[in-house]
């Protein structure tokens, strides 16, 4: 669709050429009946650089592409008045533009919500102030906690201020409903506690963004379709707690390293379970961590997140993180795939699917 509409573009711009040239008389248009001044004729090659301009800028992702489509438009609609009977077939192009325009700059605006706050935690964060993690740093911990570390091969290298992320994956809302395929850009930094969570998935064709937000102990979800139509939002107590579950479960999952964090407590060893406390902004949420005999995680659990039901709001259920598939990743050994699943009474319901694509630690960029 993306190429179609490039063409579609560069042949619109094309085409405003024939103004131009009937106006300087520089060959016969028997397509253009009506009569074009030389004033005219220079709007139309106007517009034909920018369609040009706007075809270019849309194939190669700038930020500006939109700016120049929406006023090629302009252009255009307005020429095309003025010899409507031989142009008036352009006006449909023209809408078609204008609404990819108008999508595509929604579509910047919600994402730089993101990038701005990204940014600012980025100039509170210092990298340079990472020190190497040693064997003393894990010596209190619990004997899987240390093994899974050790594995992980964090031990001798930098201690995590902050990562960034990229995913890939599908959500469902229910058993029946269509898995929905996802990309994702996320930023954990873990003091304070911050997470920016951005997601581009695709419903029914259509495109839809996300952006989960937590800062200071406040957790919003934001859903729209095109970036424009709120479609599902929340915040409140109980996103302020299932998010600190998510923030958690990102320090266990991604950064190893960051569990030698002193708002971890360490309340149960039982063999290869772990039982952890993590308190931030006033929170306290436990959750288990379950390891296999290689020091791998291999699942998190924890009964402290929420769900939202459409009739009863968000209601509390345990949930769990099944890991897998462990491979180098930022020059450690993580999980490269996982699975979201809530445990409701009656059965299990796997909701999420994501594979770790890209991760990097302390790096300050987007």
């Amino acid at each position: 669709m993306k190429y179609f509409i490039a063409i579609v573009i560069f042949l619109h711009g094309a085409i405003h050429i024939m103004g131009f040239v009937k106006a300087f008389q520089l060959a016969r248009i028997e397509q253009l009946t009506q009569p074009i001044s030389q004033a005219a004729g220079t709007f139309w090659l106007a517009a034909t650089i920018l369609f040009f301009a706007t075809g270019y800028g849309y194939m190669t992702e700038t930020a500006w592409w939109y700016k120049s489509g929406i006023i090629a438009v302009l252009i255009s609609s307005i020429l095309i008045l003025m010899v409507w009977q031989d142009a008036k077939f352009g006006m449909i192009i023209n809408v078609v533009v204008l609404v990819t325009a108008i999508f595509s700059n929604a579509s910047a605006s919600f994402y730089q919500n993101f990038a701005h706050d990204v940014d600012a935690a980025l100039q509170n964060s210092e990298a340079s102030l990472a020190t190497v993690l040693t064997e003393s740093d894990i010596a209190l911990l619990p004997e899987p906690v240390k093994r899974y570390i050790r594995f992980s091969g964090a031990v001798g290298k930098p201690k995590v201020r902050y990562f960034r992320a990229e995913m890939t994956g599908a959500l469902r809302n229910s058993e029946d409903a269509a898995w929905m395929p996802i990309t994702v850009v996320q930023y954990s930094f873990l003091e304070p506690a911050q997470r920016f969570f951005f997601m581009k998935a695709s419903m029914l064709n259509l495109p839809v963004s996300g952006y989960h937000r937590f800062v200071e102990g406040k957790a919003s979800m934001d859903i729209r379709l095109f970036s424009m139509f709120r479609v599902q939002y929340q915040e409140g107590k109980e996103m302020n707690e299932a998010e600190t579950v998510t923030f958690f479960n990102d320090m266990c999952t991604m950064a190893p390293a960051s569990l030698i964090d002193e708002r971890i407590k360490w309340i149960q060893v039982q063999g290869n379970r772990v039982m952890a406390a993590f308190t931030s902004n006033g929170i306290t949420i436990k959750a288990w961590l379950i390891f296999d005999e290689k020091g791998q995680l291999v699942n998190f659990i924890s009964e402290d997140r929420y769900a939202f039901d459409k009739k009863k709001g968000m209601q509390k259920v345990p949930w769990r993180t099944p890991l897998n598939n462990y491979r180098p990743i930022a020059g450690h050994q993580l999980y490269s795939q996982a699975e979201a699943i809530y445990s409701y009474p009656e059965e299990d319901f796997c909701y999420g699917k994501f594979e770790l694509k890209t991760l990097e630690y302390n790096q300050k960029k987007y």
